[in-house]
């Protein structure tokens, strides 16, 4: 078992190149289910839920290679239709496979995901909208089995605008017999990178960036060449650590339209960002503002970014009040956060967060990704030393993070426990 250790650091400074977006990639390589041609993805990212991701694919039928950072997959035919317990155990996006199995060979076996402990998540809305395209669902066992001979497009209303939902259900239309709308569907920045990746198969569809979307369903897609956006959330994270330790950070990679919100409360909190087409730098301020947040569906603050923004306001200068609309259980890092010394009260689903002079160095555990994210940041700005457990959350995350963190001069590394 391993752990990271992290020394109280200097101001981060230098540049770092964010690597493409985690949960754009998952959705693209599910989709690369739909056709039988080559499908060739570049800049991937390093990471333990990409590694399943693979096993996934793999285990159903494709044929997949990684050289560097370029994975080229092609799946011709099934071997099954039932994908690996251990990998989907590891791996709640994994789910995304069904909407292209249905849709290409009229079935699907999937046992129910895993994944982060931060909410129910529950996939009763993709069940609900691969009914409404005509599929059979039958769940027992552990298991939800989906069939049909060819899926019929429908109008589908999402009770709630789910990014995994409405990703699931874009796949499945794009095969799907005549047309299929989307209402109420997640906007956020990696639907449209998927879409925008279906597109380029062949897929037609309307709305990208809309919550109402139409797709035209088609016999067949072809093969891809593409590469995903930038991940949002990890370029907030080093942003936040910028703040935190008063550095001063240039972002290569980078789209700043994905990250208005974040960039809004970062400078609300006192720090200076300077935007470019493709980069951005942010400098810290000696003195950190409160802020409050609450968490929303995009174009809202994310919830993803919540966590690591907490990590922030522990440091300032008066009370902030946190509150997370998405997840029920995204406040599983408070505790550890609070053996840190961090004043926090918890109050339903509002943290208030009063800022203390200092946080301190301790043992503390991952309890999720982004709340990993969270304590590595805290420990940044933490007097003493920090040792952080339960890196197998961190590490489905942040491609190669403590080797971007010490290029930015921190003091930081993993052992064995």
């Amino acid at each position: 078992m391993q752990s990271i250790w992290i020394e109280k650091s200097v101001p981060l400074e230098g540049k770092v190149v964010v690597s493409s977006a985690k949960n754009a990639v998952l959705p693209i390589m599910a989709a690369t289910l739909l056709t039988g041609e080559t499908c060739t993805i570049h800049k991937m990212p390093r990471l333990s839920d990409v590694q399943a991701m693979v096993e996934v694919l793999n285990h159903l039928g494709s044929q997949t290679h990684m050289k560097y950072d370029t994975l080229t997959a092609r799946c011709e035919g099934l071997v099954t239709e039932e994908a690996p317990y251990e990998a989907m155990r590891r791996l709640r996006a994994s789910v995304l496979v069904m909407g292209p199995l249905l849709a290409r060979f009229g079935k699907a076996r999937l046992p129910l995901p895993g994944g982060c402990n931060i909410g129910v998540r529950p996939v009763d809305l993709h069940l609900k909208g691969f009914r409404a395209l005509g599929a059979e669902i039958t769940l027992g066992n552990g298991y939800v089995t989906a069939t049909a001979p060819r899926l019929t497009g429908a109008r589908i209303y999402l009770d709630f605008p789910s990014v995994g939902a409405t990703e699931n259900l874009l796949m499945a239309a794009c095969l799907a017999k005549g047309t299929t709308i989307l209402e109420n569907a997640a906007k956020e920045p990696e639907i449209m990178d998927l879409g925008e990746m279906l597109m380029a198969m062949g897929a037609k569809i309307k709305g990208l960036g809309s919550d109402f979307l139409i797709i035209e369903g088609a016999r067949q897609l072809s093969g891809v060449e593409y590469t995903p956006i930038p991940d949002r959330v990890e370029a907030g994270t080093f942003m936040v650590g910028a703040a935190m330790t008063g550095g001063n950070v240039l972002l290569q990679n980078v789209r700043c339209a994905h990250l208005r919100p974040v960039l809004a409360k970062l400078r609300e909190a006192g720090a200076t960002i300077t935007e470019y087409p493709k980069s951005l730098r942010i400098k810290g301020s000696p003195k950190i503002h409160s802020v409050d947040i609450k968490s929303l569906p995009y174009p809202g603050f994310p919830t993803d970014m919540q966590p690591q923004m907490m990590a922030l306001c522990c440091l300032g200068d008066g009370t902030s009040v946190i509150t997370e609309t998405v997840f029920e259980n995204r406040f599983l890092h408070v505790g550890e956060l609070k053996r840190m010394g961090a004043d926090i009260l918890i109050d339903d689903r509002s943290a208030v967060v009063k800022g203390v002079s200092q946080l301190q160095g301790t043992k503390v555990e991952a309890p999720d990704l982004r709340a990993g994210a969270a304590l590595i940041l805290a420990g940044l700005a933490a007097k003493g030393v920090t040792q952080i457990m339960g890196l197998e959350h961190i590490d489905r995350g942040y491609d190669r993070l403590e080797e971007k963190l010490r290029s930015l001069g921190a003091s930081i590394e993993r052992r064995d426990a």
